[in-house]
């Protein structure tokens, strides 16, 4: 029997009609005898400084002409783009040529004189023309674990990459693209996903694409890193774009063109500017990326709360955009008393499997045992079961220590520093771990040697669900009214590796999209047959809309998409909705009744017809 077409309900499709207020004429516009509607950007006309641009010929790219059914080869389009190179710079002899292109984007960048930006659109063959724009790596806060504890905290729960794994898919066998910084293919968590090839560097222009920074790397952890990565068996290959200032959209074009040529399934590109267009060039690279078979996801910026802040190449039509949520937190407020009077100021949670675990804990009393510094021969001299474990900081890292407690019985550890100051980690722990400085840690200790052995706990906590990120860019797209972003993950405050073998924490957009880029991963993996567009789709159908804590409401399209990444859900999903989103465009209130249509499409993934 036909499956119920009620089962659609149980899938999001958003429809966006927008109301524009007053009508403009678009049509094109001249100056010179020249049409402006091929030129994007704003330039200064009077302006004798150097200006970038990149531009793109009529003349189709080998993909372009493939997917519409035209006859284009490489000769041809090289030829082409020689006769309209050479007409540039008879024009302008001070032209200097930069990269080409003829794969995804059909075009060549170009160094002139602002002034003679109008000349070009006097050069026959020349489709548009576009400003070869900065892409400035990212300023982000960090912060430094004392302590090199690789863990994701909560967002690889959160998204649902353990149900995952338990189901088989680690990304084995698939390849993803990072165009960025550069990756530390040398880190640790990171060697494993590299083989001999490991992409290329478009800003030293060589095949070691080290990172110059640290951004890339960070990224690339969330991915693939070996012990916390969402997509840990995936192969990688690292693409610098982006160097210490920064770089070219035609060089961000350049990765996009080489990931898709070196056989990439994803790719990921944690960047953008202040662009808000679907017809900008980064945003239709990464359009025919998309249609070449590439699974595309960028961020969608970090320029938020305000609506139309979305960049470029967020913007594109087709790639898959990414918003920043903050993750659930929990504000705990936590005691342990001894003796009367002595108190333990430091006292936090450093990481339990359930913050239910610590609440567990309150108003009961525990004896505690001291167990130095945690290893296994120390725990065998020390009956701890039913106990607290008493352990100072050293020699191994906090999640042994924790779970050598768990394994001896222990209801809990509290690890106390060995210097001043307190611990500043965070991690997954076996069992409700808590952390002390090394006062505190002390003060307890001579408790347990003056013979009080006894610690009553209160443990109390406000929780805070999943929230929309204040600096996450929102839409919608200038010109087509797009839903943007497509949808949200987890990129506030999210720990992952650092050039060097380190690990660090970082906020941003940039966190955001390397979590979808792996889920995008598994989905291929589970689902090796789906084009982008159903990968897209999977994402989005089965993602989970959030709630505005502060209003009650839910956040609106624009904000957050579709909803919060759940990776479980994409990969069992017997329903597939296509597109994901859907927008009718631009209503002039001026002109009465309007009529649009679109087509969407419903696929039925089960065994049963």
């Amino acid at each position: 029997m036909r499956k119920s077409l009620f089962r659609f309900l149980s899938v999001f499709l958003f429809i966006f009609v927008a109301y524009f207020l007053a009508g403009t004429d678009v049509g094109a516009k001249e100056a010179g005898g020249h049409d402006l509607s091929k030129l994007f950007g704003e330039y200064d006309f009077n302006s004798t400084e150097t200006t970038g641009v990149i531009v793109e010929l009529e003349e189709k790219s080998l993909v372009q002409a493939k997917h519409f059914g035209q006859a284009q080869n490489q000769e041809k389009l090289s030829r082409t783009r020689k006769q309209v190179i050479s007409e540039v710079i008879r024009k302008i002899p001070e032209a200097k040529v930069g990269r080409e292109f003829d794969y995804l984007f059909s075009g060549f960048s170009l160094e002139i004189p602002e002034a003679e930006v109008l000349a070009l659109l006097g050069v026959s063959g020349i489709n548009a023309v576009y400003p070869d724009v900065c892409y400035a790596v990212p300023e982000l806060e960090v912060e430094f674990l004392d302590e090199a504890e690789p863990s994701m905290q909560m967002s690889n729960p959160h998204v649902g990459a353990p149900e995952a794994w338990s189901m088989g898919y680690t990304g084995e066998g698939t390849v993803v693209a990072v165009i960025d910084t550069g990756v530390d293919y040398t880190h640790p968590e990171l060697a494993h996903a590299f083989g001999d090839y490991k992409g290329y560097d478009f800003v030293d222009l060589d095949e070691d694409p080290m990172d110059g920074g640290y951004h890339g790397t960070h990224v690339a952890g969330t991915i693939a890193a070996m012990s916390f990565g969402i997509a840990p068996d995936a192969q990688m290959l690292a693409y610098r774009v982006l160097g210490p200032a920064g770089g070219t959209a035609s060089q961000v074009i350049a990765g996009i063109e080489q990931a898709v040529m070196d056989g990439a399934g994803v790719m990921n590109l944690s960047l953008g500017n202040a662009i808000n267009s679907p017809d900008y060039a980064t945003s239709i690279a990464l359009d025919w990326a998309m249609a070449e078979g590439v699974v595309a996801v960028t961020s969608s910026g970090n320029e938020g709360p305000a609506f139309w802040s979305v960049g470029s190449p967020g913007a594109s039509r087709a790639a898959i955009t990414v918003g920043s949520t903050a993750l659930p937190q929990i504000d705990y407020r936590l005691a342990f008393y001894t003796s009367p009077g002595m108190d333990y100021p430091s006292l936090k949670v450093m990481g339990t499997p359930d913050y239910r675990d610590v609440l567990e804990l309150d108003g009961k009393t525990f004896e505690f045992e001291y167990v130095g510094l945690g290893r296994v021969e120390e725990f065998a001299s020390v009956d701890v079961r039913g106990k607290i474990a008493l352990i100072q900081r050293g020699e191994i890292s906090f999640a042994e220590k924790s779970q050598n407690a768990k394994d001896n019985g222990a209801v809990a550890a509290v690890i106390f520093n060995n210097t001043a100051g307190e611990i500043n980690a965070l991690g997954d722990f076996p069992l409700p771990t808590f952390q002390l400085t090394f006062e505190d840690g002390y003060k307890l200790y001579m408790e347990l040697m003056n013979g009080n052995n006894s610690i009553t706990v209160s443990a109390e906590a406000d929780f805070y669900p999943e929230m929309l990120s204040d600096f996450s860019s929102r839409g919608p797209a200038f010109g087509t009214w797009m839903i943007k972003p497509d949808l949200v993950a987890p990129g506030d405050w999210i720990l992952s590796t650092y050039p060097g073998g380190a690990y660090v924490y970082a906020g941003g957009t940039s966190m955001a999209s390397p979590h979808v880029a792996a889920a995008a991963l598994l989905v291929l993996q589970a689902h090796p047959e789906y084009t982008p567009e159903e990968v897209k789709a999977a994402l989005m159908n089965n993602a989970e809309r959030l709630m505005d804590p502060l209003t009650g409401d839910y956040y609106l399209h624009n904000e957050q998409g579709a909803g919060s990444l759940r990776i479980k859900e994409a990969l069992v999903s017997e329903t597939l909705v296509l597109p994901g989103s859907f927008s009718f465009g631009i209503f002039e209130k001026n002109k009465g009744k309007q009529v649009e249509g679109g087509k969407f499409e419903i696929k039925n993934l089960s065994a049963v017809d």
